[in-house]
């Protein structure tokens, strides 16, 4: 029996959240070990688990394996999710860049003041359904798929 990959994060979505995504997409099963504690990620820290003294880590096939794009990569490509060739593999590039910026406009909102975060709500559901939302649609249609978001 394979070990499942094990996935290092605070609980929430983050920077995690997209591996978990393409691992679902892959079919396969993960635990995750929440790090509830600043102890938790000093632990990682001090066993120089993590490259960059930063999560999201993934534990898998007996490696410590950090920085999101990295780590996508490596599931897609084992699991053949990461197109036949030089081309598909490139457009998926683009469609993972294009959904990271968006992650990038909603793992923001935490840290935001509270006065701000109402009306920064607003502009990233503004950009989110203008900007992003119309490939990712697209993108389905164009490979058979059906609509997420209409």
């Amino acid at each position: 029996m394979a070990v499942k990959p094990k996935l290092h994060y605070p609980n929430g979505r983050g920077r995690m959240e997209s591996i978990r995504w393409v691992l679902a997409a892959a079919g396969v099963e993960f635990d995750e070990e929440f790090l509830e504690t600043k102890e938790q990620l000093q632990k990682l820290q001090d066993g120089n688990h993590l490259l960059f003294q930063q999560v999201p880590m993934v534990e898998t096939d007996g490696m410590k394996l950090v920085q999101t794009r990295s780590i996508l990569h490596y599931i897609a490509d084992k699991h053949h999710l990461f197109g036949r060739d030089l081309k598909e593999r490139t457009l998926i590039d683009m469609y993972v860049e294009g959904m990271l910026d968006l992650l990038e406009l909603i793992i923001m909102h935490p840290f935001l003041k509270p006065d701000d975060q109402q009306k920064e709500v607003v502009n990233m559901a503004q950009k989110a359904i203008i900007r992003y939302f119309p490939v990712f649609e697209k993108v389905l249609r164009d490979h058979g798929g059906s609509s997420l978001f209409l």
